[in-house]
């Protein structure tokens, strides 16, 4: 994981309770923080296909994530897009 996301304040902010790191809104969020720094990080290297590689993985998995949640719990896949600002 990269050191510019700051993996426990995001981890406190969307767990569902005091021992949770996994949670699929937990793994979304943090997966979305990743995404927008490697989006950053590839508009100033265009060419770094290798990066560019990751983050189509990563989306594709914070995808798969999202349609877990709104397959199991509605109301929490609203929240989380509403709270991510993601496109849906």
């Amino acid at each position: 994981m990269s050191e510019y996301v700051e993996k426990e304040g995001i981890i406190e902010e969307y767990r569902t309770h005091e021992k949770d790191t996994g949670s699929s809104e937990v793994q979304i969020a943090l997966l979305t923080a990743r995404i927008s720094h490697l989006t950053e990080h590839l508009r100033t290297h265009r060419k770094d296909y290798h990066s560019r590689h990751g983050l189509i993985k990563m989306a594709s998995k914070r995808r798969k994530l999202l349609d877990y949640l709104k397959r199991n719990d509605l109301k929490k896949y609203q929240e989380i897009v509403k709270k991510l600002n993601l496109r849906r």
